[in-house]
C-alpha cells in the first residue's frame, strides 16, 4: 500500500505557507497522575538505552517486574503534588507549549517560519512535531532541545528520536541542530538577573545559593559524556555574573539513584550539611532546566526544603525556572535567530 509522502517542497503560489519549522525538544511527561499512564511514562523512559545502558534478559526482567511498579506509586504521589489541575497536565506541558506560542509570536512577522513543541517521551510526540511541521509545508527544520547543557541521556536521545523519524521518510527536510547553551552569555545574563530580582524578593537574606542540576552517573562521564565540564562551566559563569565565590554559590547534583555511583556532591546531603554546620537562609536555583518540573517543583521545591528545614535550616526558597518569562522567551529566540541564520530572520522580540 503506497502511503502519502507528508514532505512537500513549497510551491511558488505556496510562498506564503511557512517553510521554516522550529521545533521545541523537552523531556517528557506523563499524560495524566493514574497508575496506568504513570507506568506507560515509566516505561518508555527507562527503555530509552540512552538513559539506562544495560541491557538483556535479567535487566528486562528488572525492569518491568520490579523497578516500574515500584516506581508508579512513588511517581504518581509526586505528580499529583504539582499537577496542573486547571490544565489536567503536569507544569513542564503547561510551560513548554507557553515557550512555543511566545515564540512563534516573536517570529510572528515573518510568515515562513512554524514553531511547534514535543516531548521525548510521552505527548506530544516528536513524530507529531515532525509530522505537524511536514503537513504545514516546511522544508527546512531547526530542532532545538531545550537542554542548556548536553548529556548522551538527553539532548543525544531526543537526537536520536528526530533521526529514528526522519530515516522513515522519503523526503526530508534541512535539519539544523541548536547547540547546547551552557555558556550563552544571554543565558548567563538572564539567569543572573532572573536570580537577583527573585532574591530582592525576599524578606530575608540569603547566605548562599545552591545551583542544582540534575545528576549523572560517573560512568557517563568516563565514558566521554561532557555534561560534567558544561555544568561547571555555566556555574563559573553564573558567579562571575553575580560576582559570588564556590562558598556562597555551591554546585550540587540532584536526582541521585542508588544503583550506580553518581556525580558529586549530593544536594540533599549538602543541604544536611549546610544545616547542621548553621547555615540558616539560602535560596536554589536549577540552572540545567529550562523549565519547571517533577524534579524542581516536588524535589527541590518540596523535599529538599523538608531536607533542609528539618536539619536545622530557617529560610529555604527555590528560585523557579526561567520557564516562559519575557527575558527568558527573549533569551531563547536569540539563540533561535543566530541558528536560523542564511535562512531568515527577524523576530518582534525587540
Amino acid at each position: 500500500m503506497t502511503t502519502k509522502n507528508p514532505w512537500r517542497p513549497a510551491s511558488i503560489e505556496d510562498r506564503m505557507t511557512p517553510t521554516i519549522g522550529i521545533l521545541l525538544i523537552n523531556l517528557g511527561t506523563p499524560d495524566a497522575t493514574d497508575p496506568a499512564s504513570i507506568k506507560r511514562y515509566l516505561k518508555e523512559f527507562l527503555s530509552d538505552p540512552r538513559v539506562i545502558e544495560k541491557r538483556g534478559l535479567l535487566w528486562w526482567t528488572l525492569l518491568n517486574g520490579i523497578i516500574i511498579p515500584r516506581r508508579v506509586k512513588k511517581s504518581g504521589r509526586a505528580y499529583r503534588l504539582i499537577w496542573n489541575e486547571a490544565a489536567d497536565e503536569s507544569p513542564l506541558r503547561t510551560i513548554t507549549r507557553a515557550q512555543a506560542e511566545k515564540i512563534g509570536e516573536a517570529f510572528g512577522g515573518d510568515p515562513r517560519i512554524m514553531t511547534i513543541w514535543a516531548m521525548r517521551y510521552g505527548a506530544p510526540s516528536i513524530y507529531e512535531g515532525i509530522q505537524g511541521l511536514a503537513n504545514a509545508g516546511c522544508d527546512k527544520v531547526l530542532v532545538f532541545p531545550l537542554y542548556p547543557q548536553y548529556s548522551a541521556a538527553t539532548t543525544a536521545s531526543a537526537m536520536d528520536e528526530v533521526f529514528s523519524v526522519l530515516k522513515e521518510m522519503r523526503w526530508q527536510p534541512s535539519i539544523r541542530v541548536v547547540p547546547p547553551y551552557f555558556d550563552e552569555p544571554t543565558y548567563i545574563e538572564t539567569l543572573a538577573e532572573h536570580i537577583t530580582r527573585h532574591e530582592q524578593t525576599l524578606r530575608w537574606k540569603p547566605e548562599l545559593c545552591l545551583a542544582s542540576f540534575h545528576g549523572l552517573p560517573v560512568s557517563f562521564i568516563e565514558k566521554g559524556d561532557p555534561y560534567q565540564a558544561q555544568c561547571e562551566t555555566t556555574i563559573a559563569h553564573l558567579r562571575a555574573k553575580l560576582g559570588r565565590e564556590s562558598k556562597t554559590m555551591p554546585l550540587v547534583y540532584q536526582s541521585r539513584s542508588r544503583r550506580a555511583i553518581w556525580l558529586d556532591p549530593d544536594m540533599e546531603e549538602t543541604l544536611a550539611n549546610l544545616a547542621s554546620d548553621g547555615v540558616r537562609n539560602l535560596t536554589v536555583v536549577a540552572p540545567g532546566f529550562a523549565a519547571d518540573c517533577i524534579e524542581t517543583l516536588e524535589e527541590i521545591e518540596m523535599r529538599a526544603k523538608n531536607v533542609f528545614t528539618q536539619a536545622g535550616g530557617e529560610n529555604f526558597s527555590y528560585i523557579p525556572c526561567l520557564n516562559d518569562c519575557t527575558k527568558s522567551v527573549e533569551m531563547l529566540c536569540h539563540v533561535i535567530q543566530r541558528e536560523l541564520s542564511g535562512w531568515c530572520c527577524q523576530t518582534n522580540s525587540n
